[in-house]
């Protein structure tokens, strides 16, 4: 297989990253394997639910680095992987894995995947979404509401806590890292056409 184009979508919590990637599958059906950084939370399955509840999932130490990193570079090398899957509602690894398949493109997902120096030169492009505060926090209550099972108070104390100083001490200042900044993710259609046509151009 020729070599695989990597492609690292950034942002805050809320901000459209995934919009952004639905956008690319579209144009490029069959073609994809992702790799979602949420996926890759550290295995916090020794401690209770009631401790990895107040783990402050925003900030770098949170996630396994080590197995991302080796995942991605497998996968460049036409090598499968079985990625972990997360319980989001539980806080921790299931006991399933999800199989990886090396593809043209591999899009490698998350808020903070630009703050790890080695696996931002493992990128080819590196695309930063930038969404205001308010659209995003309304975006995540919705999801974690009804897909991660959260109440809103909880929703709430967690972004106060640590996702919004966590986005601005190391998620915000991550965007200088970008090769390009999509303003409003998914609603800027111009912007996408531009990243679907650099990306055409690469293949």
């Amino acid at each position: 297989m020729k070599r695989s184009l990597i492609i690292g979508i950034a942002g805050g919590t809320g901000s459209g990253k995934t919009t952004i990637t639905a956008r690319i599958i579209e144009k490029f059906p069959e073609q994809i394997t992702i790799l979602n950084q949420d996926s890759y939370y550290r295995a916090f399955n020794n401690l209770s639910l009631e401790v990895r509840a107040k783990i402050n999932f925003d900030h770098p130490n949170s996630f396994d680095w080590e197995l991302l990193l080796k995942h991605l570079k497998n996968l460049k090398n036409n090598v499968p992987v079985e990625a972990p899957v997360y319980d989001f509602k539980k806080h921790c690894r299931a006991e399933k894995k999800d199989l990886k398949k090396p593809a043209p493109i591999i899009i490698i997902e998350g808020i903070l995947i630009f703050d790890n120096p080695d696996l931002r030169k493992l990128m080819d492009i590196k695309i930063f979404v930038d969404t205001d505060s308010d659209i995003r926090i309304l975006r995540r209550i919705v999801r974690d509401i009804e897909e991660r099972g959260r109440s809103l108070p909880s929703i709430i104390s967690q972004y106060n806590d640590t996702v919004r100083p966590m986005h601005i001490e190391f998620v915000e200042p991550t965007k200088r890292f970008a090769d390009v900044i999509i303003p409003e993710g998914g609603h800027n259609l111009i912007g996408i056409d531009m990243i679907l046509a650099k990306i055409k151009s690469c293949l």
